[in-house]
């Protein structure tokens, strides 16, 4: 049981970063078996996809160091562009950090642009839990 619990955690928090992960999935899954708690399940996966969030944030607070190399993974026009957009849009922005392809590289960006750590959280966190809320009320609902 514990275990159903920590691997929900162990993709949530890796499906926040830059990594192509699906916690949506596990947390149906687990949803749907009937064997756990809604709430617990929610729990974990806010909290993991919040922190992985915040991994982000730390990560854009020390990116601009390594502009110049190689395997950097943007170029300086596109770092200039997200970063134009961030400041155009601002902090608010962060509550579309939840959607695919996007919602990550917006947390990474606003560890670049020094987002507040305390703002970060609060709009990270209400955008990551309205997300699976939103989805544990349709699986529930089936």
């Amino acid at each position: 049981m514990l275990t159903a619990y920590l691997s929900l955690f162990t993709i949530a928090f890796l499906a926040a970063t830059l990594l192509p992960l699906q916690s949506e999935a596990v947390l149906v899954g687990l949803l749907l078996a009937g064997d756990y708690s809604p709430a617990g399940l929610l729990a974990v996966a806010i909290s993991g996809n919040v922190l992985g969030s915040w991994l982000n944030w730390i990560l854009g607070r020390g990116i601009e160091r390594y502009r110049e190399r190689r395997w950097f993974p943007a170029n300086a026009q596109q770092m200039a562009r997200a970063q134009q957009w961030y400041q155009r849009y601002g902090c608010w922005t962060l509550l579309l950090s939840w959607l695919p392809v996007v919602g990550d590289p917006l947390t990474l960006i606003a560890g670049v642009m020094r987002e507040p750590l305390w703002r970060f959280l609060l709009l990270v966190t209400v955008a990551k839990a309205g997300r699976y809320l939103a989805l544990a009320a349709v699986v529930m609902n089936l």
